[in-house]
């Protein structure tokens, strides 16, 4: 059975600041910022939320296929999907813009500052959810704020049970909005950032989040993560990374190892705990989609 990943394809732009953000940047200055950071390290890598996530589920095993829009600079992303085992149908290509484009500069402490290029996924919504019986399951993950609103209606209708994973993508939504995705939604998975703007914005606690979905996650970073099933909530801890590297696309490799333990019929405990391993690994390892599993 495949998991449909519904959610943005990028290229990532990825920059090391060898200092600490807080030191360059003066509080009072806020007004008239005007900053340049000196970074040594640069690379280029695949990423976006359904990429990376892609990327997690067929390491761990699972078939997956990602409902998502390319530009006009598609081939190289689209030959590197099909050389993992991915299944392509569904990335639609518009010759209209390039592709997603984020550039993440990462600081001495893990702090990031991320510009992000819309591109092709702000085309999303015109790639509607396939008719497929081999479905298990989807997730609708950061994309294009149409795009975001019409997957989830069309997976309700369709009676596809889903994640609903707002990331970035949270700020887009106002709280009527947000509430209508708890409500088709089947799980729901924020970090605690999200999960506080989460509650602000719908006017609910996590405790009656966690009691209008199957199941609800929010990760802690180091700390573990906080899981809400049949109506209880237990903090998981986490698993100290060897070598702390790179946190880009974590927590991308958190939910595949959610989604590849749902698809199995496991809790969905036992799912976080191996998010949390893949997370470690993760962030020990560089780049998105490029991760080794040891922690």
């Amino acid at each position: 059975m495949t998991i449909l990943v519904c959610g943005s394809l990028a290229f990532d732009t990825i920059m090391g600041f060898e200092g600490r953000f807080a030191e360059q940047i003066l509080p009072s200055q806020l007004h008239i910022l005007n900053v340049s950071f000196l970074v040594p390290g640069l690379r280029r890598e695949f990423g976006g939320c359904a990429g990376n996530i892609a990327y997690g589920l067929r390491q761990l095993g699972s078939p997956v296929a990602p409902l998502a829009m390319l530009g006009n600079d598609a081939r190289d992303y689209l030959d590197r999907l099909a050389a993992q085992g991915v299944d392509t149908a569904h990335i639609g290509v518009t010759d209209r813009s390039y592709t997603a484009q984020a550039m993440i500069m990462t600081d001495r402490d893990n702090n990031q500052i991320t510009a992000f290029h819309p591109g092709a996924m702000a085309l999303a919504h015109e790639n509607p959810v396939p008719d497929r019986k081999d479905i298990a399951l989807a997730i609708v993950s950061p994309d294009g704020r149409e795009a975001m609103l019409s997957h989830a209606r069309q997976l309700n209708a369709a009676g596809i049970p889903f994640m609903f994973d707002p990331g970035q993508g949270l700020p887009m939504f106002n709280g009527e909005e947000l509430q209508q995705f708890i409500d088709m939604a089947t799980w729901v998975a924020v970090n605690d950032y999200e999960g506080q703007m989460l509650c602000d914005r719908t006017g609910w606690t996590l405790d009656e989040i966690a009691s209008r979905v199957r199941g609800l996650v929010v990760t802690l970073g180091e700390q573990g993560c906080d899981v809400w099933e049949e109506g209880a909530r237990e903090r998981l801890p986490g698993v100290r990374a060897v070598e702390v590297v790179d946190p880009t696309g974590c927590g991308d490799a958190f939910r595949a190892a959610l989604l590849h333990g749902l698809v199995q019929g496991w809790t969905l405990r036992r799912g976080a705990e191996l998010g949390n391993r893949i997370g470690a690994a993760k962030i020990a390892s560089r780049g998105g989609q490029n991760y080794r599993f040891v922690a």
